[in-house]
């Protein structure tokens, strides 16, 4: 892709994802992600009804009279955008790739959030850590964000979620809001989903196109494996073929959910050719 094919590309995906977290998503986005908790503001001589709890032992023994604790709410929050660009999101069989999908709906997530004044990070991610960009405030760096979502090549064509959870919750000591957008074709990351969910909010975003779920009756069809590159020939004119290929897709699915609910990770599944604006703020709606 040429630079200045690139340069189109941001300079649309930033108009589309500015004008939805202005029109649509802000007040969903500041409604649903709260802060990280409770920050000292100031203390003030104890009034009766006060929780006994929030008392400033220190200054209560060095003014001789009870004082407490105010707290307000701590309202930015460090938000991370951990995004697969493995081999298996350069497929889409409507009007986009499940990569360009994905570049719009972190652009949305991005420009939300420096909407409410916190700041974004990147992990991208494949069958190794293929990029970290610090988290930060400012549309500057959400366009550079933005930039590399469309113009980064991976070296690795594979996925390893465990290695992302386990990088993320590395360098980022703080407890913080982490949006992993991937189509979790993957396993065996039960244990660094549960340690990081653990410490941070987590909100799954699962990305898929409709081919996926279903086979056209094709005929005799050869299909290539985007991550290991096998090249496999089928036969979509069998309904027997057709019902084994649905079912495997349901079972990854309905599993692919049931691990996300055992650890209270908030998710919901978009498709390449649809609005993803209606599950988003349905997602948003359940959290607030």
């Amino acid at each position: 892709m040429q630079e200045s094919d690139i340069i189109k590309q941001v300079r649309r995906i930033e108009i589309k994802a500015r004008g939805l977290s202005q029109q649509m998503f802000s007040g969903e986005y500041h409604s649903a992600f709260k802060g990280r908790g409770m920050a000292f503001s100031e203390v003030r001589e104890y009034q009766y009804g006060d929780d006994v709890r929030n008392i400033d032992w220190n200054v209560t023994a060095r003014l001789n009279h009870p004082y407490v604790k105010i707290f307000e709410e701590e309202r930015e929050l460090t938000v991370m955008l951990l995004i697969d660009v493995s081999g298996s999101h350069l497929f889409g069989t409507t009007n986009e790739y499940k990569s360009e999908l994905i570049a719009e709906i972190a652009a949305t997530l991005a420009f939300s959030a420096i909407h409410n004044n916190d700041k974004v990070g990147v992990v991208m991610f494949s069958d190794h850590i293929e990029k970290f960009i610090p988290p930060k405030k400012g549309s500057s760096h959400i366009l550079r964000i933005i930039r590399e979502l469309i113009g980064f090549r991976p070296s690795g064509r594979g996925t390893d979620i465990a290695e992302a959870l386990r990088y993320f919750t590395n360098v980022t000591k703080k407890r913080s809001t982490a949006f992993i957008i991937s189509d979790f074709y993957d396993d065996n990351f039960e244990n660094a989903l549960k340690i990081a969910a653990g410490k941070h909010d987590l909100v799954a975003l699962r990305i898929e196109d409709r081919r996926e779920r279903e086979l056209p009756r094709m005929g005799l069809v050869s299909f290539e494996d985007m991550e290991t590159r096998q090249i496999r020939w089928i036969d979509t004119s069998s309904q027997a073929v057709r019902n084994a290929y649905e079912n495997h897709y349901r079972h990854y699915s309905v599993s692919c959910d049931e691990l996300l609910q055992k650890y209270g990770i908030d998710h919901t599944t978009i498709e390449t050719g649809q609005d993803f604006v209606r599950p988003l703020i349905g997602l948003f709606k359940r959290r607030s």
